[in-house]
């Protein structure tokens, strides 16, 4: 544990002009401590640690700026560090600009550190906050997620949940509620989207969180959107309906083939049968129960 001493004895050496080698235990004991929720506590204390952190991200050693990251997203998943992270450390600038650079190698920790810091509504708004500032904005966020292949080393797909997140905010459900824009319309497909469960857990629970907003649920149901299928065919599963639920159904969902697979993260059902719930017109209600039904059978 990193008491008052080691503490004065450790700082100097997380700079950029330390010598590599002893930088790099620096990183590394540091790395350690944040493993642990006393360590982590203990340097919500100390913005200098946070900001050393900050800085050696841009340090020429890959394993240094890697322990960095580590940290940092240690130190974020600690609510209690939301406030000095954002205030005193003032991360959030840096973050997202390394986040535009499309080759930049650790895009996908600091799509964690985000998701991290926008769960609670308070840094949720610093985050949304910064994000205006930056002149970045929602608009380019939803660019770079909907852009296959944006940054080739790194994935991006816990900008799902950071989106989720963010909706939170009456700002946020007002951009992807905008007609004009057809948000919704790109980020639909996301819902069935096989190569990453966080990805989309995170569309749909921006989604679910959009259809709190009862007065666009005329839209999202019409032909505009046609939103019901997308939340719809992932709960579809192998079993064969009755005649009766078939009908009850979108002609896209209806007779299905018999390798059809459901959702199958639990945490993603529940959201999109929270969704379902929530936006659904009446004629979908009975069938909706009974896919619910087959889900918890």
């Amino acid at each position: 544990m990193l008491d008052e001493s080691k503490a004065k004895e450790l700082l100097p050496f997380l700079t950029l002009e330390t010598r590599p080698d002893v930088k790099g235990q620096a990183t590394e004991y540091i790395l350690g401590v944040t493993a642990t929720r006393d360590g982590c506590r203990y340097l919500r204390t100390k913005p200098d640690f946070l900001k050393a952190l900050l800085t050696l991200t841009t340090d020429k050693s890959i394993a240094i700026v890697k322990d960095c990251y580590h940290s940092l997203i240690n130190l974020s998943a600690d609510e209690t560090l939301h406030q000095p992270l954002v205030k005193e450390a003032n991360v959030l600038p840096t973050l997202f600009q390394n986040l535009l650079d499309p080759g930049y190698m650790f895009s996908d920790r600091i799509c964690t550190i985000l998701t991290n810091l926008s769960r609670h509504e308070k840094t949720c708004r610093e985050v949304f906050r910064v994000l205006q500032e930056q002149d970045i904005g929602l608009a380019k966020i939803v660019e770079i997620f909907c852009t296959e292949g944006f940054n080739k080393v790194a994935s991006l797909h816990y900008l799902g949940p950071l989106l989720s997140n963010l909706t939170q905010l009456p700002e946020t459900r007002q951009f992807i509620l905008d007609k004009e824009r057809c948000v919704v319309q790109r980020l639909l497909p996301y819902t069935q989207y096989n190569e990453s469960t966080v990805r989309r857990g995170g569309v749909v629970g921006t989604l679910r969180n959009c259809c709190f907003d009862h007065l666009h649920h005329e839209w999202l149901l019409s032909d505009a959107v046609d939103i019901l299928p997308f939340l719809l065919l992932p709960l579809a599963g192998p079993e064969e309906l009755s005649e009766e639920e078939n009908e009850g159904l979108p002609v896209d969902l209806q007779y299905l083939p018999e390798d059809k697979r459901r959702e199958e993260d639990p945490d993603v059902r529940k959201m999109l049968v929270e969704t379902l719930m929530l936006v659904s017109p009446l004629p979908y209600i009975k069938t909706i129960l009974c896919l619910a039904a087959h889900l918890l059978s």
